[in-house]
Parts: C-alpha cells; structure tokens; sequence
C-alpha cells in the first residue's frame, strides 16, 4: 500500500510511520519540519493547507492519512475559533477534496475524543454517543468531520475517523511532557482525593489502531472511539510515572474543591476538568471490527514511559 501521512515527523507521526516502513508499505510523509525524519519514508517538506503544492505530493497515493492540525493558539490575541477552523476544518477539506480528484481510496482523519465531550460523567463514550464539544478546537474536529463526511458519503474514495483521547509517550508534547517534568522534579501528586477515570492510549497502540484504520476491508465508512482499553486515575497515573522514574510516587490528600478553587486562582480553571473529571472511552468497537488488541495496558506503560524519560534526562 502507498500510504501518505501528514505531519510525518510529528510525535504520532514519526511512530506511525516507523511502523508503516516495518509493514513493508511505501509511506511518503508530508510536514513542515524537516526533523525526525523516519529512515526509508520519501519525505517532502510541504504543508497540506498549500492547496497549490499538494497535488504532487497526493500523486498515486492509495491511502492518506491525516494526522497535521492546529492543537494550540498560542497568542489568544488571535481569534482562536477561527484559526482552528481554518487549519482542522476548511484547509482539511480543501485537502480531502484533492486526494479525491488525485484517485486516493481511503482518507484517515484523526479527530479527537473532545468532540465527545470533556467528560464523559456516568458511563463511557461510544461511537453512538451524541457529540458535545466543550472548546474550540474541538468543535473544528466536529465541523471537519462534518464536512469530511458529508463531502465523501457518495464517492470513491472512503472515509475512515478516529477520536483518540490523551495520547502520551515519552516524547509526548502539551499536557502530558508537563506532567513528566512535575513527576521528574518529585513534586508529590494533591489528587489522592480524586477518584476519577481517565481513558489514554500509547502511542504504539494509537499507531497500531491507525494502521489497521488504513488497512483493514471493513474500515471504509466506520468512525472508532481509541484507547488502550483501560482506565486510570490521575493520581495512578503519576504514580505509575513516579515508579518508572525510580520514586515512590507521595501523595497528599487535598479536598477537590481547593484544588478547583487554585487551579481558578492561578488561571487554570480549564485543567480541573481535565485533571479531575473522569472520561472513558469504550474501544470495543475497533477491536471487534478491525481486530485491534492493545500492546500492554495503560499502567504499566505509563511505568514503562517513566523510565524511559529518566533515561532520556540521564544521557541527552
């Protein structure tokens, strides 16, 4: 299969394309950054929102997967709403719109599980599950799926989504990398309170979905809810992360409603819900369908990325 892949040298991407190159298939990997380039992937430095430089780039491609989007807005001088719009929505289409008249066969879009909802209260989100998105970015992931779906639904070429929820390793960016440092520095973990549920996914197990996605007969058409099948509290998760570190993990009990009341006071309002609130995903579906079986579970994954960030702060 001749695969393309946008943001190729991006922390999925790279992963993903390790693994497309050790399937034996031709993977061309598209990205701004020319960084982390995986050995054997013909690599062209080229953004998918230049509608006038991606034709070549879509040239016999049997499959595209799209992982480049807009995550963040840095300046909030900026009209947030918009510029996510823009890149995860409009320019995705544009995109979409040129791997069809190029003749790709299936288009791999991942989503995110926050066009779900940012929590998931009293049973776990599903593929049937009524989205709900609380910001942004992912209302934009909403409106592409939309658009993707709406665009694609009489033609050729199949659409494939998949809404991941927090994807961590240990050279996860965002939320996650902040976490490693706060475990790295021994600062004890305030949730032992919190008795929450989170949903993750590996990245290994987030690239294994994904190439399966691309593969599979009887992915065409289908949406999948991603996880490794397991759920973690916060305060489990930092342990898990503080045990692969070499430490003991301490935590501290700290009533819920000050710990909401600090985050408020610091700014930070938005993290208790994702520090705090519970949200799961039921991935039965892709492993039923597709035959997906995560690597390992969560717990000692996260054990597994713990040591593997010491070893990386230990010889840089």
């Amino acid at each position: 299969m001749r695969v393309l892949v946008t943001g190729a040298t991006g922390f999925i991407g790279t992963r993903l394309c390790e693994l497309l190159i050790n399937q034996a298939h031709k993977v061309r990997g598209i990205s701004r950054s020319g960084s982390g380039v995986v050995e054997g992937v013909d690599y062209q430095a080229n953004d998918f929102t230049h509608a006038h430089s991606i034709s070549e780039s879509l040239r016999d491609i049997d499959c595209v997967i799209h992982l480049a989007g807009r995550a963040h807005v840095l300046d909030k001088r900026n009209d947030e709403a918009a510029l996510y719009r823009f890149v995860n929505c409009d320019a995705t289409l544009q995109f979409a719109r040129q791997a069809l008249e190029a003749g790709v066969k299936r288009f791999v879009f991942i989503s995110s599980i926050g066009v779900n909802g940012n929590q998931s209260a009293h049973q776990r989100f599903t593929e049937d599950s009524i989205p709900s998105p609380a910001a942004a970015y992912a209302r934009s992931k909403l409106e592409a799926e939309e658009g993707l779906k709406a665009l694609l639904h009489t033609s050729d070429m199949q659409l494939v989504i998949i809404r991941p929820p927090l994807v961590y390793g240990v050279d996860a960016p965002g939320n996650f990398r902040t976490l490693l440092k706060v475990v790295d520095q021994g600062i004890p973990s305030p949730f032992a309170l919190v008795r929450n549920a989170r949903s993750l996914i590996s990245v290994d197990n987030l690239a294994l979905l994904i190439s399966l996605a691309a593969q599979h007969p009887d992915a065409g058409g289908q949406l999948f809810l991603a996880s490794d099948g397991s759920d973690v509290s916060t305060d489990q998760i930092l342990a898990a992360l503080a045990q692969g570190m070499g430490g003991r993990g301490w935590s501290i009990p700290v009533p819920q409603f000050l710990l909401a009341a600090l985050l408020k006071l610091t700014g930070k309002g938005d993290l208790y819900t994702q520090l705090c609130g519970s949200l799961t995903v039921d991935s039965s579906k892709a492993r039923r369908m597709l035959g997906y079986e995560p690597d390992i579970d969560t717990l000692k994954s996260l054990v597994r990325v713990g040591k593997e960030y010491r070893l990386s702060r230990q010889n840089p």
